[in-house]
């Protein structure tokens, strides 16, 4: 074994033009009010990995262009549809309007693991909250569902980003082996 060059990785990296042609995960992420440029960065470039449907972008969550997100970003927001809705429930709502089931990343007194879901739960909307304070009760109140990720340390949290690339990774796991086995 041993490490690829920049050179072998870039020859199998998508281009662009491949890119906006490929089949996306069903999955549309809302990020409300996550204040870290660097999250928000982050959150991009993992969104790019799996080929997400969408982000939006909602509440005081800072958009491209800004140096600090393309930092983490890594070129990523120009691969990854998204869009700003200053009101993350106006976001919800469209979603659920379309009938996909909309999802928060949250602790709560109902929760799922991120590895329960099937196939049949996407198309889906996954919501992730403030740094601080997580998903708001508002926006809890109006979601379907929660995931959860298990801890078993003292700390019951991960940073977003974190959080986000292992349920994300998760979601893309389980729809794509669906898709390659049925």
């Amino acid at each position: 074994m041993r490490k690829l060059t920049h050179a072998e990785i870039a020859e199998n990296r998508k281009k662009i033009e491949t890119i906006r042609a490929s089949d996306r995960l069903p999955v549309t992420v809302i990020v409300d009010n996550v204040r870290s440029l660097y999250n928000v960065g982050s959150i991009f470039r993992t969104s790019d990995g799996v080929l997400l449907e969408k982000l939006i972008l909602t509440g005081f969550t800072p958009t491209p262009p800004r140096k600090e997100i393309e930092k983490t970003a890594l070129g990523s927001t120009l691969t990854v549809p998204w869009e700003y809705v200053k009101n993350p429930r106006d976001a919800l709502a469209s979603l659920r309007k379309s009938g996909v089931k909309v999802w928060c990343l949250e602790l709560t007194d109902v929760p799922c693991p991120y590895y329960d879901l099937e196939p049949a739960d996407f198309p889906l909307g996954l919501v992730l909250g403030n740094e601080i304070t997580g998903v708001s009760k508002e926006v809890i109140a109006e979601c379907d569902a929660a995931l959860e990720i298990p801890q078993f340390g003292i700390k019951q949290s991960l940073n977003v980003a974190v959080a986000y690339g292992i349920a994300i990774f998760e979601l893309s796991r389980i729809w794509r082996s669906n898709r390659s086995s049925g």
